[in-house]
């Protein structure tokens, strides 16, 4: 049963939803790709205007939280990143450095846990597979289109679950 005196949440993606990762996209095209360097240039990533605007927007009546691919490893330089941005606080879901499985899996299993006692209004994420799940299971979802797709970045959600 979800709490109703609570806040609903609205669930937003890093990469490409609100980070802008054209810039280490060259780390995942060489083989064998280059994972260290890949997520140790995280905190150089530009903020995606259209991201920002709307999970602060959505601050107005919804609590943030906030659902990445990235590992574990990679949190203080992700809090940092939020914080430099100005976004909301909201609690962090990262993928454990040991998980593997696909980001559509990974992502789902978090919303549902999310949903057992919240409202989650909307999910924010960029990664097409992940949508499509998260509606076929009842959530509202907005597609973040702003950036140009990433095969090498989709081969690493969703065949590698690196990211």
């Amino acid at each position: 049963m979800t709490d109703s005196s609570r806040r609903p949440l609205a669930v937003f993606d890093l990469d490409n939803t609100l980070a802008d990762t054209t810039h280490r996209q060259r780390f995942l095209e060489r083989r064998p790709r280059d994972w260290d360097a890949f997520f140790a240039a995280a905190p150089q990533d530009p903020p995606i205007p259209e991201g920002i605007a709307l999970a602060l927007a959505s601050a107005d009546e919804c609590e943030v939280v906030y659902l990445t691919g990235r590992p574990e490893r990679c949190r203080r330089d992700t809090l940092a990143w939020l914080a430099a941005q100005g976004l909301p606080e909201g609690r962090l879901h990262m993928r454990r450095d040991d998980d593997r499985r696909p980001a559509r899996r990974t992502k789902l299993e978090v919303l549902r846990r999310l949903a057992r006692d919240r409202d989650v209004r909307v999910l924010v994420d960029d990664d097409e597979l992940v949508c499509d799940d998260a509606e076929r299971a009842g959530f509202s979802v907005v597609r973040a289109r702003w950036t140009a797709p990433s095969g090498a970045l989709r081969q690493a959600q969703e065949g590698e679950g690196r990211t």
